[in-house]
Formats: structure tokens, C-alpha cells, sequence
């Protein structure tokens, strides 16, 4: 038996009325799993994190990073937890489970590590968020976690995503990369 589950027995037991209180406590809710990735460039630079957190839609990334090229830019979630710089190619592919083609907007579906293009600001940096779609930062087990064996990695390429092209939407060369971890 979980420590959730006898502290709220418990309450019930003294109380009388612990269910109330543990759920206003959130004693019998489920805590939100979160990740984090650290950035690095092609240099090998630090330039920022992602912190990713489960949410209704799927999973939420929010990143705050520095010294990139101002414009627009691919983003997806890559097959391996590698990222070897310059290339960044250690990543593998985008991340597909599902055997799908790329891009949100082809017909035949998308994968999920096909995220939304990134807009970087003229001064190199980027806070933003964004939905990863159809995938979990839950159990190894599930198909569409982000922690399979291979773990998996953030990545950020030159060009925009056209959200279409297989297999990577044309976004061109991988300009940064920070592996999830827990």
C-alpha cells in the first residue's frame, strides 16, 4: 500500500471526513511528471533548457534559450538521447512510434516528435512554449514515452519545418540539441 494511500485511510479513520480533505490536499491525485533538457549548440555551448511537463494535451515544453539565429526553425523530438555536437546527428531520426509519415499538416498523419516551428528573435533568443502531441513522459513501457531505452532528445534545426516533407520537413541542419532526462 502507497504512503498516499494510508496517509489518506488515516484521515478517513481519525476524521471521519478525510476524503474531503485529501482531496483538497490532492493526497489522492497523481503529481504531474516532469523533465528537463539542457541545450548546447554546434559549438558545444550551453545556451538554455526545456522543462517538459505532462499535460492534458499531451506534453508541455517550455524553453528558454539563447544565441541562436534569429528566424524561424524546425523543432522536433529525436529517437536518441544523444547529442553530439556539430552535426547532432547521435539523435537519430524524429521520433515515431507509430510508423507515421512526417509533418502536421501531410494526410497521412504526423510523427510524434513533430513539433511547431520555433521564431527566435533578432537578438538570438527564444521563451516560449509549446505541445508535444501524442506522447508521455510516463512509463518506458508505453510506445509513446519520451523515455524508451534510447531515451530521446530536443532538437532545433537551421531552416522552418514545411510540416510536410518526409522525413524531416526540409528544416535543414541541426543546429542545437539537449537530451530529456528526469
Amino acid at each position: 500500500m502507497t504512503t498516499r494511500a494510508l496517509a489518506r485511510m488515516a484521515m478517513v479513520t481519525v476524521f471521519g471526513y478525510g476524503w474531503l480533505l485529501g482531496g483538497a490536499l490532492g493526497l489522492g491525485q497523481a503529481s504531474a511528471q516532469t523533465a528537463t533538457a539542457s541545450f548546447v549548440n554546434a559549438q558545444g555551448e550551453k545556451i538554455g533548457t526545456g522543462v517538459l511537463t505532462d499535460d492534458p494535451a499531451g506534453v508541455r515544453i517550455v524553453l528558454d534559450l539563447s544565441k541562436l539565429p534569429p528566424g524561424s526553425h524546425g523543432f522536433h523530438v529525436h529517437a536518441v538521447g544523444q547529442c553530439t555536437p556539430p552535426e547532432f546527428t547521435s539523435a537519430g531520426g524524429h521520433f515515431n512510434p507509430l510508423v507515421r509519415k512526417h509533418g502536421t499538416k501531410n494526410p497521412e498523419g504526423w510523427h510524434a516528435g513533430d513539433l511547431p516551428n520555433l521564431v527566435v528573435g533578432s537578438d538570438g533568443t527564444l521563451k516560449t512554449e509549446a505541445v508535444a502531441r501524442d506522447v508521455t513522459l510516463g512509463s518506458s513501457t508505453s510506445a509513446l514515452s519520451l523515455f524508451p531505452p534510447s531515451r530521446t532528445a530536443l532538437v532545433i534545426h537551421a531552416n522552418a519545418d514545411d510540416e510536410k516533407t518526409d522525413p524531416a520537413g526540409n528544416a535543414g541542419a541541426r543546429i542545437a540539441c539537449g537530451v530529456i532526462t528526469r
